[in-house]
C-alpha cells in the first residue's frame, strides 16, 4: 500500500492531542483587535476541540498525526 499525504494545510492548524482528540485555534485573533473587548480576545487564546463529523473528515488529512 503506498504512503498516504498529510495535507500541509491541515498539518499547520490542527494538532492531535495524546487522547487522539483534534485540537484547533478559534478564529479571529489577528486583526482589528482594538475592537474586540479584553475577554473576546482572552477567550480566543485557547484551543478547542474539533467534534462530530468535522473530526472524522480531518483527521483523514492528518493520516500520522
Amino acid at each position: 500500500m503506498p504512503k498516504l499525504k498529510t495535507n500541509k494545510g491541515a498539518r499547520k492548524r490542527l494538532k492531535l492531542t495524546k487522547n487522539n482528540k483534534l485540537m484547533r485555534y478559534k478564529p479571529g485573533k489577528r486583526h482589528i483587535l482594538t475592537s474586540k473587548t479584553s475577554k473576546r480576545k482572552r477567550k480566543m487564546r485557547k484551543c478547542i476541540e474539533v467534534v462530530g463529523m468535522s473530526a472524522k473528515i480531518t483527521k483523514k488529512l492528518l493520516p500520522y498525526g
